[in-house]
């Protein structure tokens, strides 16, 4: 889908890299060897991302170190269509919306990095009702079209492990407030 609109698929991974989870961070030779794409190509794209504003970069020794300028007024937009190309969207309409005891939901694995992938893994915090959670997320994956993983703790539980479960890469994807 988000092919027919952008036609090089290194844009497409640098912008879920980067747009998904503005958290992260990166570099040329790093995001040569996750994307399996030459560092001319993804140079290319990283220079007119950056060019346009939508990339912001820092030197780090013999590193330039790029992330998302959340500042940008397309991010939040950029932000929605990456959700909707995801599925995260629809997960959270239809999960993450209707379980009562929620405190927080964390993004993990390769989409959490900003990697796509088919599958979706999810980390819950609070108390959950477990049928009826594994009914939503049936539901859910049937709609989205990908497989959903997930592991959910207790509040006290999470906490006291919270280091050891949630990397620096890891999105938050929502909280109650």
């Amino acid at each position: 889908m988000l092919d027919a609109l952008i036609t090089s698929k290194t844009r497409i991974k640098l912008l879920l890299k980067f747009f998904l989870n503005s958290n992260n961070r990166d570099y040329l030779r790093s995001l040569e060897s996750e994307f399996g794409d030459s560092s001319n190509s993804i140079r290319q794209e990283l220079n007119k991302l950056e060019a346009a504003g939508l990339l912001q970069s820092e030197n780090n020794g013999n590193k330039k170190i790029f992330n998302a300028n959340i500042k940008h007024p397309l991010f939040p937009e950029i932000n929605s269509i990456l959700m909707k190309f995801t599925g995260l969207d629809q997960l959270l309409l239809l999960v993450i919306n209707r379980l009562g005891d929620l405190h927080e939901v964390y993004l993990i694995g390769d989409l959490g990095r900003g990697i796509d992938s088919e599958l979706i893994d999810l980390v819950f915090v609070g108390n959950i009702n477990r049928e009826y959670l594994n009914k939503l997320i049936e539901k859910a994956e049937k709609h989205i079209h990908k497989k959903i993983r997930y592991v959910f703790y207790n509040v006290d539980e999470f906490y006291s492990k919270k280091d050891k479960i949630i990397n620096d890469n890891d999105l938050l994807l929502w909280k109650y407030s």
